[in-house]
């Protein structure tokens, strides 16, 4: 009789691959790892590699160039540099339009030191009537694109120089001087209107930090004024002061419309004019090496602005809010403050606004005898070539403000959803240097003036690279980088948020057997949705007056609505430009509006209150 034996146990798996098997059963429930690798590899090459791209363009020659270099294309050159530092156009290149990069900088931030601080310190420390409805009138010069400003400048002081219709005080007989009507002068003040902002903010708030008791024992030991000023409140205020000049000068650094429009017609180049100005010659190697210095020195002013920061983070102040809030007594002055301050709104807000308006009603400048609604409802313009009707009849600007709506709208929503994803994984996931990448390099393109990034994106994606074919003029690569530049504040965002939601909720429903995408999908998701609805908008409204990154990469099939009211600038059509104008004024006004109301914040919450 056959005895049967027991078939022997199968042998255990090798110790690797049940390792193996182990991480990929982790990885399927909490892929957190897989995530963060995924978002390093898109990050490194939608930040890093357009800035390796250009650095590499500006030491490598181009074609065209083989004659003056003596050297083939692609071969390592240091003919770039020396064209552009060293040579007889170097003045014209670089030097010039450094220089005078320089000065509209130090006009612009004296202008809005002055402007913004004044009304800062009268709002937050004085008793001036309608403190609360300053504190949100003050602010609403940042909602117009920078451009509204410069177009509303021209419409007024533009002379016979550039050629197209002269400006109000020229048709009234009144001959207007170059140097009122371009150059330094009026960039430095349109600028200024569009900035002092930011100082309005950043020094308003502090001077609220500020303890005023500190002032008044300072008083009672016989201190005088200045000596209370020099001793006690300068200290105080200087994080938030060179925070206000830093950020005003990274600003100017990289703003292109309004040098464009009031600089080229006296030929008067900023850097950043100079570099569109390079991109449109087709000199790839000169643009590279202006938007590397571009790039070092927008780095340098941010590095200076963190270290300044904690320079000054000693002088602290712990005081009662009783004493923060005391105000000075204006006495008779009160009412005479609050007109300075109804002035600067006027001429920050109502005077450009109700200029372009005018100017798109009337066929001469301000001239209320010419009054028409042809420049927006007709359906042909005599004389127009290029724009032969109203801005409503025709499809431009249909055209436009869809690719407006549906460029900016994509990229708004991506921006969000990566800054969740990456405060996900920075927060959730188990590997610090994956977190330290993604919070540096997520934070890089603020380092970077605009203009200057879409430079180095255009080097980067302007040909076929491996798999990767040439983007520019597609939808894709304007989408790409709208998102990537506006991806540091979305990503601090989503860092901040997800800080503050707890793991409790996910390992309950891990527990019960949820998969990673039903936990992102049915728990952080609705949770947070208040920061995803904050990252999609901010983005949206910054995106919808955006000049200075999409200027170079637009063709004529993605032309968005800024991008049409520099064209019509260009062929001198002013009022078919003020009105264009006027309506991503309106757009934007509304979006912020809407987006303060739907988030219950204001962008001068605290000032005033």
């Amino acid at each position: 009789m056959a005895v049967r034996t027991k078939a022997a146990p199968p042998p255990p798996p090798p110790l690797r691959r049940r390792r193996l098997l182990y991480r990929l059963r982790v990885l399927r429930h909490d892929p957190t790892a897989v995530l963060g690798l995924i978002l390093v590899g898109v990050l490194a090459y939608l930040v890093v590699a357009p800035l390796v791209a250009v650095l590499s363009d500006a030491f490598r020659l181009q074609y065209g160039d083989e004659v003056h270099a003596g050297q083939q294309p692609g071969e390592w050159t240091g003919y770039y540099l020396w064209r552009v530092f060293r040579s007889q156009v170097s003045g014209l290149l670089f030097y010039e339009p450094l220089l005078n990069t320089l000065v509209v900088s130090l006009g612009t931030v004296l202008f809005a030191l002055v402007v913004g601080g004044g009304m800062a310190w009268m709002v937050t420390r004085t008793n001036v009537p309608g403190r609360k409805w300053l504190a949100g009138a003050l602010v609403v010069p940042y909602m117009l694109p920078s451009w509204t400003f410069s177009l509303a400048w021209l419409t007024l002081f533009k002379n016979d120089r550039a050629g197209g219709q002269v400006g109000v005080l020229q048709a009234q007989g009144i001959q207007t001087p170059d140097w009122l009507a371009y150059g330094p002068l009026p960039i430095v003040v349109t600028l200024g209107l569009h900035y002092y902002p930011f100082v309005f903010l950043l020094v308003g708030n502090a001077l609220r930090r500020i303890d005023a008791q500190l002032e008044d024992s300072a008083r009672i030991l016989g201190a005088p004024r200045r000596v209370v000023v020099r001793r006690i409140v300068a200290p105080l205020m200087l994080p938030a002061l060179s925070s206000a000049v830093l950020l005003v000068v990274g600003r100017v650094l990289g703003t292109f419309g309004t040098p464009y429009v009031l600089g080229l017609p006296a030929d008067y180049r900023v850097l950043s004019t100079g570099l569109y100005q390079a991109i449109r010659d087709r000199s790839t190697g000169v643009a590279s090496v202006l938007t590397a210095v571009i790039v070092i020195i927008g780095v340098l002013i941010v590095f200076c602005d963190a270290r300044l920061l904690r320079e000054h983070r000693r002088f602290v102040t712990v005081g009662g809010k009783g004493a923060m809030d005391r105000l000075s007594d204006l006495r008779t002055w009160r009412w005479p403050a609050f007109a300075l301050g109804a002035v600067i709104f006027v001429v920050s807000v109502v005077v450009p606004v109700l200029t372009l308006l005018l100017s798109s009603l009337t066929r001469t400048p301000m001239d209320l005898s010419t009054l028409t609604l042809s420049y927006w409802f007709a359906d042909s313009l005599p004389g127009a070539v290029g724009f032969p009707h109203g801005i409503f009849r025709g499809s431009e600007l249909w055209t436009a403000a869809w690719n407006s709506l549906r460029i900016v709208g994509l990229a708004s929503v991506i921006c969000a959803v990566a800054g969740l994803l990456i405060g996900y994984v920075v927060v959730r996931g188990s590997a610090p240097r994956i977190a330290a990448f993604l919070r540096q390099v997520s934070f890089l393109p603020y380092l970077i003036p605009g203009i200057a990034f879409a430079a180095a994106s255009l080097s980067l994606f302007a040909v076929a690279r491996g798999p990767v074919p040439a983007l520019y003029g597609t939808t894709f690569l304007l989408i790409l980088v709208m998102a990537v530049t506006h991806l540091p504040y979305s990503s601090r965002s989503g860092i901040a948020a997800m800080t503050q939601l707890g793991r409790d909720p996910e390992e309950a429903a891990q527990i019960a057997g949820a998969s990673w995408w039903q936990r992102m999908r049915r728990i952080v998701f609705p949770i947070q949705k208040g920061a995803l609805v904050t990252g999609i908008v901010l983005p949206f409204i910054s995106g919808l007056k955006e000049l200075s990154i999409v200027v170079m990469l637009t063709t004529t099939g993605t032309e968005l609505l800024t991008t049409l009211s520099i064209g019509l600038v260009d062929y001198g059509y002013t009022q078919l430009a003020n009105a264009v104008v006027l309506v991503i004024a309106l757009v934007s006004f509304t979006m912020t509006y809407l987006t303060q109301r739907l988030t219950k914040s204001s962008l001068a919450s605290g000032l005033g209150g």
